[in-house]
């Protein structure tokens, strides 16, 4: 007996933990799926939390994309404001070269607005010996074309002693070369595209298909000739033949045009004013261009200035805005009196 009794005689022996009964079966699956309850659970979480994760991320790339757009989209428009070419001060004599490039039109690298002014700097710059019109076009306006054969006219007799000459690249045709008939001599290549002296108005006419379709045509005019080549209604004889009219009267100045501009050394035939077009070298067969060569050939062979500087001015962005609405408010007045794409030298 240990000194513990002896000291405390009533103290009792611990009593023995109570069993814990045995789990039923009831509590034991309502355990069982509380534990599964538990694993969903957590396996949820996880998928709220990545998709969570996922979202942010996508957030965050779609802001750094909407903030790259913005900035190309920016400098895109501060280059279009500030694209205009502007030619560098010259040293020393040379070549001055303006460009034609595309369709001659009210708007754009080939209207007159932005030939003129190049042309007019080209032959005023003091230490320029010479003007090269460089021209790849298929033609287009015989008004803008004749506005630029006028001006180089002016400025041949104003500066007598400063040639221009035209060099072709890939063609020169109508329009194009309403204006390179004007120049002191023509260059091409043997194998360019020159010619197309003719004049055209083209259209379409729906009259057939709409019969077909039973739709009807209704047109109001004030004025007998208002509603002239109207493409959906019947052609009329009376105004067709005054538009043909108008076609060879244009026709006609085309080829005065030319034969002051080549003077003897055109060597017409009884094609030459039809429309056809022909290589470079059978155009100098012809009398319609004078020999072969290049911008730098010309330049440094020719004008004996190897040094080009390049005059051909380019519109920013608000005159091209401001420019293409005049014109398209033009161009749509014109269009809903004839009625087609209206006159063209191409």
């Amino acid at each position: 007996m240990s000194n513990n009794e002896f000291e405390n005689p009533e103290a009792q022996p611990p009593k023995p933990a109570e069993p814990v009964p045995p789990t039923s079966g009831a509590t034991a699956a309502a355990a069982a799926e509380e534990k599964k309850g538990g694993w969903e659970r957590d396996v949820l979480e996880k998928l709220a939390l990545f998709a969570v994760k996922e979202q942010r991320a996508r957030r965050r790339w779609s802001i750094f994309f909407k903030i790259a757009g913005l900035a190309v989209f920016v400098f895109v428009v501060w280059s279009a404001f500030n694209y205009t070419k502007s030619e560098a001060e010259p040293v020393g004599t040379h070549t001055a070269l303006v460009e034609i490039s595309g369709t001659i039109e009210a708007e754009g690298r080939g209207s007159a607005a932005a030939v003129i002014p190049a042309l007019d700097k080209a032959f005023a710059a003091d230490d320029s010996m010479g003007v090269i019109l460089k021209i790849n076009s298929p033609g287009g306006s015989p008004v803008q074309a004749g506005m630029i054969n006028d001006e180089i006219v002016r400025l041949r007799k104003e500066y007598p002693k400063k040639p221009l000459y035209v060099v072709v690249e890939e063609m020169c045709a109508s329009g194009g070369y309403y204006i390179a008939a004007a120049a002191d001599k023509i260059y091409v290549n043997k194998a360019s595209i020159v010619g197309s002296i003719g004049v055209l108005m083209d259209g379409f006419g729906f009259t057939g298909l709409m019969d077909k379709v039973g739709v009807e045509r209704r047109l109001l005019t004030a004025g007998e000739n208002k509603g002239f080549l109207d493409p959906f209604s019947a052609q009329n004889p009376k105004q067709k033949e005054y538009a043909q009219q108008m076609l060879n009267e244009i026709h006609q100045q085309f080829i005065d045009v030319v034969r002051k501009g080549r003077g003897q050394r055109l060597k017409e035939t009884p094609e030459t004013f039809s429309g056809l077009f022909w290589t470079g070298s059978k155009a100098v067969e012809m009398g319609l261009a004078d020999g072969f060569g290049t911008v730098d050939s010309v330049a440094r062979d020719v004008i004996k200035a190897e040094d080009l500087v390049d005059y051909t001015q380019t519109e920013g962005l608000p005159e091209r805005v401001l420019k293409k609405f005049g014109v398209a408010v033009g161009s749509g007045v014109a269009k809903s009196m004839v009625g087609s794409n209206g006159l063209q030298l191409r």
